[in-house]
């Protein structure tokens, strides 16, 4: 204490200190007049929020399901399954009248969102009767406990409270909890957490993404709505309950500021309406205000999170509803730490010292920093966020219907005014997993009934439609169209603000899908579609060959065909063109035979999406078999992300294969147990020491030890022992480098040492003005190559402009292929690069053969968060490559 008094840290937390109190007799004010209704700490054992404690996602559902019981406040609604088989929930907590009529409000919310025409007394009479619901998602990164950790105690004090004020707040607000937005990872974390508690390693991060497959780019996930947790979030605004407001709640680093609330810094969504961000910055400027007259210091706006990308949960304002996020600084998840006031700093948008500034009015000074604290925090900005909706109430009913209504109007009157895919595509299955994906996102699709003229252009019957005359018009104009970057600058001329994360994610050029954006209304054309009802697809009748055709330009073919292969059927390829009942199939499509499958078969045609070609002449064509090879998916102990969705990918498509992590390389037998190993995009020095480097300089981790080694020298050797033996390689991304250089491969006593004929350099173009932030850009492939069966003559592929290779003529028994080259211009198709012309005419993709070995490097990812449809059969291919003899 004496420490305290000394410092310039004794006024700050004293005014903590006091506002814990004050919330502790609250706490215990209620507990005295409630005492009917379980509070957390006697559920939990403990208090939540308090050091080095917590709870799991079974506690936290069963003491809400308690609570639910107990009190006529809560309403605890099951909303889908985590894709480990959770069951997730929304906690609706309002006032007992509100929670009994809960299914009137909803049918007034779907109104208010999505009918343009109400009349003037029906909307009146909604807005009277209607409430604001407050969407809220917690701890998606779980990581980040406290959000979740809060829940009980914000639900038990929304439950159980008669304080007039809230009681009012709940008259006038469904405040829609998500308790935990991720269980699986909650889980996996809280079982780490209290695994190392009490040893040195307390507070170790989790040697896993904590999630079945994608961790920290689930917030990454609700354009694609790849995920089933993201599925179960998204429906609720996409389709169920249609909340006004959302908000998700996150933590970021510990030494900055303590909170972040909105409004964002740019660049910002062009296509969102300007209201959405004047509202969200509403609900920000009362949670400073009310956060620090709670106490609460370091709160930051305007600073870092920019608003641009689709993607994060709060994809939600690119369908009128006012999303925003909170970020909060974090612990070591449940231990607390000590931040010496020389610690703090700030970098990035809108922050450059760490002094009180317009962004951050009156920063944190330093000290202890708990679990506890944040709670405080995430109670607050709760609070607040509450109060903001309740005094708003009827000016955001009216501004949703006003959205709805002036976005109708506007794909009325100003272009585009409709996207339209012709039914005749490259690859059939996505265009109907585009218009499925559409649809899961609230948005109407139509088809064309009979032929239209527009502009001198054909569209045929079965053409599909989506008009923007929708009240989610934001969305499909950001989704169907080609993405340009906003380029902003912090001074007039000067130095840009980068973007976030990615800048492309259209969802024609990522599927290669052709779509075309119409310019000019027409009548006709609105007179002559049909709404899809129901799952789209193209299949025609019934399948009574039992064997069919499968084309080689379909993903959906590559799916059927491993599932056929898991079932035991008969697969082939053509060697060659082939023409099958007046159809035309490329080199390489598939035949697959029924066999005495019978159920699998049936199985398999009904998850076609197109209408396959069937075999039924007995003659002789020129095929191959299609074998599974055995495969083995090198993972990192580091969160590693980019495995994960590789691993979700395989999932999907039925590819089987088996996890080989870095320290495993040295004990293994490679080529008795895997035919191909494959490297998504990982760090060199991650997979070779299982250290992180910076420059020339090794740092610690945080990782407990036995999840920080690496395939090391010995590894190495099994590794190219497996590929002088025949074995493919296959990596992309920053794990190319392992492969750069002088290798060895070791035969008893000797050695041979070779250097595969490629080098990358990104880092040389890079230094040279080089920056592409994650951005679409067009490859140039290969005809009539085994990598490239099925694919157009050029694509669009995902690049961070990293690597990008050169080539030389190989030596004694190696041999290369530039299979994907960039152009020398136009290269980028989506998004934002500078530089990229530096990047033409260089290498994107290889295959290389030393002796019998095979390796195929990727300057890109095939499958980049399952968002790059449009290569997802290059991979496909590399994984069917023959091997040589």
């Amino acid at each position: 204490m004496d420490r305290l008094i000394r410092s310039n840290l004794y006024p700050h937390m004293m005014k903590k200190v006091l506002f814990t109190m004050a919330m502790i007799f609250s706490l215990l004010g209620m507990m005295a007049q409630n005492t009917s209704f379980t509070r957390p700490a006697d559920f939990f054992g403990f208090e939540p929020g308090s050091d080095r404690n917590l709870f799991n996602y079974e506690q936290l559902i069963e003491y809400l399901q308690k609570l639910d019981g107990e009190s006529d406040r809560i309403y605890l609604e099951e909303i889908g399954a985590s894709p480990m088989g959770r069951p997730m929930y929304i906690a609706f907590i309002s006032s007992a009248e509100n929670i009994s009529k809960l299914e009137d409000l909803k049918k007034i919310n779907r109104e208010l969102a999505l009918n343009p025409n109400l009349e003037k007394e029906e909307l009146q009479g909604m807005i009277r009767d209607g409430k604001a619901f407050v969407l809220a998602t917690l701890s998606m990164h779980s990581s980040e406990v406290a959000p979740t950790q809060a829940a009980p105690l914000i639900a038990w004090d929304f439950a159980t409270t008669d304080d007039p004020k809230k009681e009012e707040w709940l008259r006038n607000v469904v405040y829609m909890m998500v308790p935990c937005h991720n269980p699986d990872g909650m889980n996996l974390i809280v079982e780490d957490y209290l695994k190392n508690k009490g040893t040195k390693y307390e507070g170790a991060s989790l040697p896993a993404v904590y999630h079945k497959y994608v961790g920290h780019d689930n917030n990454r996930d609700f354009v694609i709505l790849s995920q089933e947790d993201s599925k179960a979030i998204a429906r609720i605004y996409n389709q169920t309950w249609f909340p006004q407001v959302m908000v998700e709640k996150h933590q970021m680093g510990s030494t900055g500021p303590r909170y972040f609330v909105p409004p964002n810094h740019d660049p910002i969504a062009e296509n969102v309406p300007a209201g959405i961000f004047h509202w969200g910055g509403v609900f920000g400027q009362h949670m400073a205000t009310d956060m620090t007259a709670d106490g609460l210091a370091g709160v930051a706006q305007h600073w870092a999170f920019d608003d641009y990308w689709p993607g994060s949960t709060e994809t939600c304002i690119w369908k009128n509803v006012i999303g925003f996020l909170t970020e909060a600084a974090s612990t070591k998840t449940a231990t607390p730490i000590y931040i010496e006031p020389t610690e703090l700093s700030v970098r990035g948008k809108g922050l450059s010292e760490y002094k009180k500034s317009i962004n951050m009015l009156e920063p944190w000074e330093g000290g202890w920093w708990r679990l506890g604290d944040i709670v405080q925090y995430e109670i607050s900005s709760t609070s607040s966020i509450i109060k903001t909706a309740s005094l708003y109430r009827e000016d955001i009913l009216a501004f949703r219907n006003k959205m709805c209504r002036e976005q109708v109007a506007l794909g009325l009157s100003e272009a585009p005014y409709y996207y339209i895919m012709p039914k005749k595509q490259h690859d059939l299955g996505e265009l109907v997993n585009l218009v499925n994906l559409m649809k899961e996102h609230g948005v109407e699709v139509y088809t064309l009934n009979e032929e239209v003229v527009l502009d001198e252009k054909i569209y045929k019957a079965g053409d599909v439609v989506i008009p923007l005359a929708q009240p989610f018009r934001p969305f499909i104009k950001e989704v169907m169209e080609t993405q340009e970057f906003p380029e902003r600058h912090y001074t007039p001329g000067g130095e840009l603000i980068k973007p976030y994360d990615i800048t492309s994610w259209s969802l024609p050029l990522h599927r290669y899908v052709s779509s075309t954006e119409i310019d000019k209304r027409s009548k006709k054309l609105e007179g002559n579609i049909s709404l899809v009802k129901g799952d789209y697809n193209l299949k025609e009748k019934e399948i009574e060959a039992t064997t069919i055709v499968l084309p080689v330009t379909s993903n959906e073919s590559y799916r059927a065909v491993f599932i056929a292969l898991e079932q035991g059927m008969k697969v082939e390829r053509l060697l060659s063109d082939t023409d099958v009942a007046g159809l035309s199939y490329g080199t390489g499509s598939f035949i697959v035979y029924k066999g005495s499958k019978k159920e699998q078969w049936n199985e398999l045609i009904e998850s076609l999406p197109f209408q396959p070609g069937e075999l039924s002449d007995k003659r002789a064509l020129a095929t191959a078999p299609v074998e599974m090879p055995r495969i083995a998916l090198v993972e990192t102990f580091f969160h590693d992300m980019d495995a994960g969705w590789t691993r979700f990918l395989f999932d999907t498509y039925h590819i089987p294969f088996t996890i080989l992590h870095p320290g495993d390389f040295a004990k293994s037998k490679l080529a008795e147990k895997f035919d191909v190993i494959l490297f998504p995009d990982t760090d060199k020095d991650i997979l070779m020491t299982g250290k992180r480097k910076s420059g020339e300089t090794y740092y610690m981790g945080s990782y407990h030890p036995d999840y920080v080694k690496g395939i090391g020298k010995e590894g190495m050797e099994k590794l190219m022992a497996f590929s002088d033996g025949g074995g493919s390689i296959i990596s992309w991304g920053r794990s190319a480098r392992l492969f750069e250089g002088m290798l060895k491969i070791k035969k008893g006593d000797a050695e041979e040492e070779f250097s595969l004929p490629f080098r990358d350099i990104s880092p040389d173009l890079a230094k040279a003005g080089l920056y592409v932030p994650g951005s679409l850009v067009k490859v140039n492939l290969l005809a009539d190559h085994p990598l490239t069966l099925g694919m157009p003559a050029s694509i669009g592929v995902f690049s961070r402009g990293r690597p990008v290779f050169t080539t030389s003529v190989p030596k004694f028994d190696m041999d290369r292929r530039v299979i994907g080259t960039y152009p020398e211009k136009d290269i980028l198709m989506s998004g934002y690069a500078s530089g990229e012309e530096k990047m033409g005419n260089r290498a994107a993709m290889l295959w290389m053969e030393k002796g019998k070995g095979q390796f195929v490097l990727f300057g890109f990812g095939p499958q980049f968060r399952t968002s790059t449809q449009t290569s997802y059969k290059l991979l496909f291919n590399a994984i069917l490559l023959e091997q040589v003899d």
